[in-house]
């Protein structure tokens, strides 16, 4: 087994060593120490899906079964009325709107409710300048992760949210760092035999009280409440909504909401388009 180079970037070396995903640990084990030791700090099966990308697999084998199986449902709507079929407007984040405060801006609050628009929607996709802090680095890489995984629903704070799909409670946590998820639900669905799952991020102090872990829901099933401020990790009331195709080594109730531009092929295999589910029109997501 060739061993790494200790480079800055080891995710680009991953993807060029044309190693097999099964044989990670043994390149590992290879590899010099330090770079050993940044690799076994990451997240194991992101470097595994990684590893399948450099062989041009698919990222995650099961990724393109699960989409699949999404576009062939008709999913309940996540909010009453349906985000889909109401007024929006796109909250672009990197100058598109001069005067908007941060999302982490108790200010912002007051400029949406001037919009006059239900709904406020934060992009798929979007790379955004907020992220490129300490917070949203790791050793592997000096690349920060600044690609929005999720749909970002605005809306005031207490507004309920509905199960799109039948599923089951994989998680209930209350993830506290400032600028996390705040109160956060994970759900584990069926494509048939295959699992894949949502994250509901930013959510009320009422979610213990609506579910308990093991739980099964039932599609358009009442299943939280947008959070304030001070429940919902420090942000502007929103829902962070995300779909996984796989939890990758995260078991702890919470799941990256941000990737790496340069492995954005990687991470849309894992965190498809929440769109699938939503189904919001182009004009959702841009200006006028």
């Amino acid at each position: 087994m060739q061993p790494l180079p200790d480079q800055p970037d080891l995710y680009a070396a991953l993807r060029a060593s044309k190693a097999a995903p099964e044989d990670l640990p043994a390149l590992i084990a290879a590899s010099p120490a330090p770079v050993a030791a940044r690799l076994r700090a990451a997240d194991q099966g992101l470097l595994r899906a990684i590893l399948r990308a450099g062989l041009g697999q698919s990222e995650i084998a099961t990724a393109p079964h699960i989409i699949a199986h999404l576009q062939s449902l008709k999913p309940e709507s996540l909010f009453r009325p349906d985000v889909a079929s109401s007024r929006t407007l796109a909250l672009l984040t990197n100058g598109e709107h001069p005067g908007m405060p941060a999302f982490s801006d108790r200010a912002f609050d007051a400029w949406l409710k001037a919009q006059n628009v239900p709904y406020g929607i934060g992009t798929y996709g979007e790379d955004r300048s907020v992220y490129r802090t300490a917070q949203f680095a790791d050793a592997i890489s000096p690349e920060r992760r600044t690609r929005h995984l999720g749909i970002d629903v605005f809306a005031p704070a207490g507004t309920p949210l509905y199960a799109p799909l039948p599923g089951r409670v994989l998680h209930l946590t209350y993830n506290a760092d400032p600028l996390d998820y705040g109160h956060t639900l994970i759900l584990e669905h069926r494509a048939e035999a295959t699992p894949f799952y949502t994250l509901y991020g930013h959510l009320a102090g009422t979610l213990p009280a609506l579910l308990r872990p093991g739980a099964e829901v039932t599609a358009g099933q009442h299943i939280a409440d947008l959070g304030d401020w001070h429940e919902n990790g420090g942000w502007a009331p929103h829902v962070h909504f995300q779909i996984m195709t796989d939890m990758l080594d995260q078991r702890a109730g919470n799941f990256y909401g941000v990737g790496h531009s340069s492995l954005w092929d990687v991470w849309q295999a894992i965190c498809p388009d929440p769109n699938l589910i939503l189904r919001l029109s182009e004009s959702a997501f841009t200006l006028p």
